[in-house]
């Protein structure tokens, strides 16, 4: 399993999450890389097996390969700040190497990329105002995107152009599918929307103390949400009710949630894994089983000592990849 932070202060931290010898209950967090890639902070970053990508403020995508602890590349096509980053892997892939790259902006428009090697080859405009996030359904058919002119975008990725825009109530922060797709869920300052993803409909609201910065879909119909509480709370999207909450998991507000399927070396699935990142720079990885058991406490921990803005993962193990035909100057 591979975790990236991005940070305030400009640095992209890689972290292997591993077990430790003759125990499958301890965790380790292992450094495998960190680099001041940026000249300004980073506001997103994405993971898909071998491949780990950021974006910042500075109009500039930066690529790694995590099999070799190294930064292999940028792309330079952006025209203002990246505010979110999606990787699509198919799910029946072979490969653990994403076929494409979605980038979105704060001008309104989004970008799309073939992964390899790393082409551009689409811009489109999808807002008036800024794109606050972006999520691609699990077919790589359709993206979602909500920006600050308080819509909501579709785009169909196949025709490379933009399908509809629907004005919301209030600017959404936040934007993601379940891992169905046949869900996507919308975040408001302190509420989560939960929509059915054909025909746009409501379907329940989760509404918390404070305000939502973060959210990660789970597994059995679980949506995970960080924020101004410090808390990790999982929410049934059935009921809109809290399944559980780990309370204080962080000492500050929560900046990234990643969910967790499979430990390295194994094929057993581990969806009660879930690994939270807050501004203050500490990573933590939970058995969100012990939520319900009492006081959880994490299995693994890295301090980075930055102010982190985002964190990404994937389950997916990490294995060498040829970047043929990639310039470091794409």
């Amino acid at each position: 399993m591979s975790l990236v932070a991005g940070s305030y202060e400009r640095f992209i931290w890689g972290f292997k999450l591993k077990t430790l010898k003759h125990s499958t209950e301890t965790l380790t967090l292992s450094p495998i890389f960190t680099f001041p890639s940026h000249l300004s902070p980073i506001k997103s970053v994405a993971v898909s097996g071998c491949l780990a990508v950021s974006g910042g403020s500075d109009d500039t995508i930066k690529i790694y390969d995590l099999s070799t602890s190294s930064e292999i590349g940028s792309l330079n096509d952006p025209t203002s700040t990246i505010t979110s980053l999606c990787l699509y892997t198919p799910q029946t892939t072979v490969t653990s190497f994403p076929r494409n790259l979605f980038s979105a902006y704060d001008d309104g428009y989004i970008s799309i990329y073939d992964a390899d090697p790393f082409v551009h080859l689409k811009r489109i405009k999808v807002h008036k105002q800024g794109v606050n996030d972006m999520c691609v359904h699990p077919s790589g058919k359709l993206a979602l995107t909500v920006g600050i002119d308080s819509c909501l975008g579709m785009v169909n990725l196949v025709r490379g152009r933009k399908s509809f825009s629907f004005r919301l109530g209030e600017e959404a922060l936040l934007v993601e599918y379940d891992t169905s797709g046949d869900k996507f869920f919308m975040g408001m300052d302190d509420k989560v929307s939960a929509h059915d993803a054909e025909s746009a409909k409501l379907i329940v609201d989760m509404e918390a103390e404070k305000r939502i910065i973060c959210i990660a879909p789970g597994t059995n119909g679980l949506l995970y949400t960080g924020g101004e509480d410090r808390n990790l709370t999982a929410w049934d999207t059935v009921s809109g009710k809290v399944a559980y909450c780990i309370e204080d998991a962080h000492s500050a507000r929560l900046k990234g949630i990643v969910v967790l399927s499979k430990i390295d070396g194994t094929h057993d699935d581990q969806p009660f894994l879930v690994a939270s990142a807050s501004s203050d720079g500490i990573i933590r990885v939970w058995d969100v089983r012990m939520a319900t058991k009492g006081k959880a406490t994490p299995l693994a921990e890295a301090k980075t000592k930055s102010r982190l803005t985002c964190l990404a993962g994937s389950s997916i193990k990490s294995m060498k990849k040829r970047f043929g035909g990639f310039s470091r100057s794409n």
